[in-house]
């Protein structure tokens, strides 16, 4: 059986501020994490459209990140190792897909929708009843949950941080209950990786790896706020092609070659 979780992610923002707030926090955070052959390579990002959810904007990325998996994952992977990220956002819908060509039993899917509550909806991207019976949901408090200790930065904790230009946070206990604006992102993700003997295996670390990319990067978000709070659509946009061309370069100039095919 497939593992599927719910994950529900509260921000004291409005569902329209997280529209820049995300792509910024994308942007910022993807180019962070570029370094020693390790990161985020786009692709290919360009508008696209949807009979159902209207014009939207499609990314393909090549996600590096052989040295961060773990060693009875590493036994199994080439050396040039990286996952293909595809997206398609509709906001304040999106898709993402993840597949490997060197692991062809390896796919995730993300299913995200932001709405203005505190995670309430119960099935706000209308899963199927068989899906309902069998996801799992998990609630993510970005104050008081903290990522890997090699990425804690007390400046970026919603535990003390303020923001100087909306005047929102610290985060205190019951912040979600009880702070404004707030907004939920609900993220079902569906990891398959059908390989007998290592199913469970993969598969639970698959939605760990992502629950923690979750967690850092909407702490991020909120402690980023006073650097994006006021752009435009056009100012983020502008702002994350500049990133995606420096994690591009910063990439290519520390990546191995990819071995010759036959």
């Amino acid at each position: 059986m497939v593992l599927i979780k719910e994950y529900r992610i509260c921000m004291p923002l409005t569902v329209e501020e997280y529209k820049v707030g995300q792509l910024y926090m994308i942007a910022r955070h993807s180019l962070e994490q570029s370094d020693d052959g390790e990161g985020v390579e786009v692709i290919e990002n360009k508008e696209c459209y949807d009979p159902d959810h209207g014009k939207g904007q499609y990314t393909e990325k090549r996600i590096h990140l052989s040295s961060r998996l773990p060693y009875w994952l590493q036994a199994i992977c080439p050396k040039v190792f990286y996952v293909i990220e595809k997206g398609w956002n509709y906001y304040p819908y999106t898709v993402t897909d993840y597949t490997c060509s060197f692991i062809p039993k390896l796919h995730i899917r993300i299913l995200t929708r932001f709405e203005d509550n505190a995670g309430t909806s119960e099935n706000c991207l209308n899963l199927p009843e068989e899906t309902l019976k069998t996801r799992i949901i998990d609630s993510v408090d970005i104050a008081f949950e903290e990522p890997a200790e090699k990425h804690y930065k007390r400046e970026e904790d919603p535990k003390f941080f303020k923001s100087q230009v909306t005047g929102r946070g610290p985060l205190v206990e019951g912040w979600r209950e009880t702070d404004k604006p707030m907004m939920c992102s609900y993220k079902v993700v569906e990891a398959s990786f059908e390989v007998w003997g290592l199913q469970t295996r993969v598969e639970d670390f698959i939605q760990k790896c992502i629950r923690d990319v979750l967690l850092l990067g909407h702490r991020q978000a909120f402690a980023w706020i006073d650097e994006w709070h006021g752009m435009s659509i056009d100012d983020v946009r502008s702002y994350e092609k500049d990133k995606q061309m420096e994690a591009n370069d910063k990439l290519r100039q520390t990546l191995p070659e990819a071995p010759a095919e036959n």
